[in-house]
């Protein structure tokens, strides 16, 4: 998969994209991720890519043509091109679950007050992380490439993802590891049992339970 990320802060990306998972799913050449700077297609001489909104108000609103020349520099018959706005579907394991069947992602980070209405005729879908404000679009860009690369084939562990949050909308079992009493908390002797299908069992009922208690509202999603 190739993902290229369109942004005004590449070095937001550093860290994100040189640790963990990501970094191991690039090396192992599993996924390639570009982060290229708006700026680079300014035909404006200073590189300017926002300006002032028609109508009066607050902020500067990022332009059309720069950003639409990226777009249409970097699609290809297999992209699919999405923009990172507080309108936008809501992320979630199920949409994740579609993009990483897509051989090529591009991803559109907005900033300062929004960006030209027009803008969204270059796009194929709108995608936001949670109903709040943040500075930009660049932190959902890195949840939305974490989330459908972790997902690759090869990335990590197949047992690991199958079992996650949120996978059939059931938050993940609690999980344990050394020592098996920590002051007069001890692990589950089901989990010291070694009977592997108990284990099994044991662990789908507790996805059950974590998820009654801490989000009942998906077990309404997966009931609808």
């Amino acid at each position: 998969m190739k993902i290229d990320i369109l942004t005004l802060f590449p070095n937001m990306f550093q860290g994100f994209l040189t640790e963990s998972i990501i970094k191991r799913a690039i090396q192992k050449d599993l996924v390639e991720i570009n982060i290229i700077d708006f700026r680079d297609y300014s035909l404006d001489k200073h590189k300017k890519v926002d300006d002032t909104p028609y109508g009066g108000g607050a902020g500067m609103v990022l332009m059309c043509e720069p950003v639409v020349r990226a777009i249409e520099d970097l699609r290809g018959d297999d992209s699919l091109v999405i923009l990172t706005c507080p309108q936008g579907k809501t992320f979630n394991e199920g949409v994740a679950t579609k993009l990483k069947e897509y051989h090529h992602l591009i991803i559109v980070c907005g900033h300062y007050e929004g960006y030209d209405e027009r803008i969204r005729n270059f796009v194929d879908m709108e995608i936001s992380i949670g109903d709040y404000v943040l500075t930009g679009g660049e932190i959902p860009a890195m949840a939305i490439t974490d989330s459908v690369v972790r997902l690759l084939d090869g990335v990590i562990n197949t047992e690991s993802s199958t079992f996650d949050s949120y996978t059939d909308n059931l938050l993940d079992y609690p999980t344990y590891t050394k020592p098996e009493n920590f002051r007069g908390l001890k692990v589950p002797e089901i989990l010291l049992s070694g009977n592997h299908e108990k284990i099994k069992e044991y662990r789908k009922l507790e996805q059950i339970k974590n998820t009654q208690k801490r989000r009942p509202d998906l077990l309404e999603k997966k009931n609808d």
